[in-house]
């Protein structure tokens, strides 16, 4: 899914959508996420990093930027894929293809977000003005 899809919230009769609030986040957040993907791929923790963005409290992962110390609206947790398949996020059986369309890790931060109407991933780009 692309960012524009997720963030172009059809469905929302009140105009904008809640997300639009994560991409403002985001892209506040992405040096020091690309900082932390690249810290998790070369500690050889996983060659797939992912972000797991909430608004309330989730045990995924771990925290790696909190919107209450930083008055911003999302919190950041940093997760890997084997935490993902671990846990039944995805499935075994689906890892393969999970890895067949994850974008490089350098370019885009892979960003499991977190709403009460469900969770999808989207992949994000670093570093757009």
């Amino acid at each position: 899914m692309d960012p524009e899809e997720l963030l172009n919230d059809n469905n929302n009769k009140k105009g904008e959508s809640p997300l639009k609030s994560l991409e403002v986040d985001l892209r506040l957040y992405s040096e020091s996420l690309r900082e932390v993907a690249v810290e998790i791929m070369v500690e050889g923790l996983s060659a797939y990093p992912i972000f797991v963005a909430h608004q309330h409290e989730v045990s995924l992962g771990e925290l790696v930027l909190d919107k209450e110390e930083l008055n911003t609206d999302w919190t950041i947790n940093a997760s890997t894929l084997e935490e993902f398949v671990e846990r039944g996020i995805v499935k075994k059986e689906l890892k393969q293809r999970f890895i067949d369309n994850y974008k490089s890790a350098h370019d885009y931060m892979c960003v499991f977000v977190i709403v009460p109407e469900g969770a999808n991933f989207v992949f994000f780009p670093y570093g757009k003005e």
